[in-house]
């Protein structure tokens, strides 16, 4: 099957960022300058932590970049340091790391239906989404089941409010993007998530089986990357790159926020080289109903 890419061909050579670098680096800038007040003011790390009432370590933490301060944490600091004034220019700091690297614990602070209502608004902002998941089947195509269990296991694991429901009638709100003239959603799925199963085999019957049922909609384009292929890259995580304007990585704790022109040509480029070794079409479809078939033996 021939490939419709408006963005092929665009990479250019380079090296792949490593996830935490660039966040790490932002905090030990911002924990230098806290630094640098301190030691202007004429206080120890003891002084700053008595005015505070904090323990030492927690000034050491933030100084050396080991400790996201909070705005409070700023702000406090500002006072104690007698310069005020700065308070704006640490939290405006603070703002610029945060924006880029945005820790699961505050965004899904009231549960995860906030952060797919912003999903839905980067989608609607979108013409083209490119997209790799290695572990699980991409939210745009989940069935409302697979979504369930998707939400209920990461409330769980990351300990947050769980309003599933409305989480998982936010993802399917936002699905219907899917039948948008004019809208392309490009999409890689290693092999490996086909079976990786967080659900009942019954969901997961029904997911893989929708899977199938959207191969061939003209909005959409999907890829399975056989577990056997050779390839130019690993799938080391997930992306989703939303035209070239922004790419989405997701860790653990973190999402990462990417628009520098660096980082997008560096996932393109990651994209570009997975989709090479991918299959689609019919030999697409036979992975799908390979991974079906498997539950029968499980």
């Amino acid at each position: 099957m021939a490939l419709r890419d408006p963005y092929r061909g665009v990479s250019e050579a380079g090296t792949f960022p490593r996830v935490s670098t660039d966040f790490q680096n932002a905090r030990v800038a911002l924990g230098a300058r806290l630094r640098e007040l301190r030691i202007a003011a004429g206080l120890d790390g003891k002084g700053v932590a008595e005015r505070l009432g904090w323990q030492r370590s927690k000034v050491s933490r933030l100084e050396l970049g080991k400790q996201t301060p909070t705005p409070g944490d700023l702000g406090a600091w500002a006072q104690a340091v007698g310069r005020p004034e700065l308070t704006a220019e640490l939290t405006g700091r603070l703002s610029g790391v945060e924006t880029k690297y945005r820790s699961w614990r505050r965004q899904l602070v009231t549960g995860h239906r906030a952060r797919q209502e912003l999903a839905i608004a980067e989608t609607a902002d979108t013409k083209v989404i490119r997209g790799l998941e290695v572990a699980r089947i991409p939210g745009l195509f989940q069935t409302p089941d697979y979504a369930r269990a998707t939400f209920a296991a990461n409330s769980e694991f990351r300990q947050v409010v769980k309003d599933i429901d409305d989480a998982v009638r936010t993802r399917m709100r936002r699905q219907q993007a899917l039948y948008e003239p004019g809208k392309s959603f490009r999409f890689l799925v290693w092999e490996a998530a086909l079976y990786v199963r967080m659900c009942s085999r019954e969901v997961h019957a029904a997911q893989l089986d929708r899977l199938v049922s959207l191969i061939g909609l003209d909005t959409i384009e999907l890829g399975i990357v056989p577990l056997g292929a050779q390839l130019r890259r690993t799938p080391a995580h997930g992306f989703w790159i939303y035209d070239r304007r922004l790419v989405i990585v997701e860790t653990i704790d973190t999402e990462m926020w990417l628009d520098d022109e660096d980082s997008i040509r560096l996932y393109e480029r990651a994209w570009d080289w997975l989709a090479e070794s991918a299959v689609y079409g019919p030999q697409a479809h036979r992975a799908i109903a390979r991974a079906r078939a498997s539950l029968d033996t499980m």
